[in-house]
């Protein structure tokens, strides 16, 4: 019963943090505000939002797959958590020192939103968040001992991550396309121009936070 309360509380985690990405305007979801606008068209909307779906999720799996392999050492899987999370934290104490954008993400044409999107959410540590909230999910995964579990984790893990990515490309989706969606029919470029919201520093701080959960809940 624990387990499977722990297991709730982090596929939440999953969605809300897809949530928090959707909202955030530096996932993407303005671009596809001027799209549609630009185009004249609301169909523009909804193909500008399939093209930053497309970029994250595959932003996702760049990050959680690796870790889904590395959880074939099961006898190492306490190291690779600990390791995981004070990633995230240095990500985000980085990112509270160093506010610019990278440079990167301006050389790419709004017309290539799903390579845009991929970029950002790497650039951002979109994908990296989201490695302790995985990772939490595989413990509750039951394991034998020896190759047992190596051959459970190996089969397991990876579904695990393809539901996750999944999960919360999904949750961000539909924030990021309902902020689109009431942008570009009631509230217009003014909205845009005049309501910008910045949450860079609670996204760095956000990371930090989850770094620092991750490890205090490690068993």
């Amino acid at each position: 019963m624990a387990e499977l309360s722990t297991a709730a509380a982090l596929w939440g985690a999953v969605a809300l943090s897809g949530v928090y990405h959707g909202v955030n305007p530096g996932m993407g979801w303005p671009l596809a505000v001027s799209a549609a606008l630009m185009e004249r068209a609301q169909g523009s909307l909804w193909r500008a939002l399939a093209a930053l779906a497309a970029g994250h999720l595959l932003a996702m799996a760049a990050v959680l797959f690796p870790f889904s392999m590395l959880l074939v050492l099961a006898e190492w899987q306490r190291e690779i958590q600990i390791g995981a999370a004070c990633l995230v934290i240095a990500l985000g104490l980085y990112l509270l020192w160093n506010r610019r954008h990278p440079r990167l993400l301006a050389r790419v044409p709004p017309s290539r939103l799903a390579l845009w999107s991929f970029l950002a959410a790497m650039a951002h540590g979109a994908g990296l968040m989201l490695v302790p909230i995985y990772l939490g999910l595989c413990a509750t995964v039951e394991t034998g001992a020896g190759h047992a579990a190596a051959g459970v984790l190996m089969t397991g893990s990876a579904g695990i991550a393809i539901m996750v990515a999944l999960a919360h490309t999904l949750a961000m989706t539909l924030a990021g396309g309902a902020m689109a969606f009431g942008v570009y029919h009631w509230l217009g470029l003014k909205f845009l121009s005049r309501g910008w919201f910045n949450l860079d520093l609670v996204w760095a701080l956000s990371l930090v936070l989850v770094g620092a959960v991750s490890l205090l809940t490690l068993h």
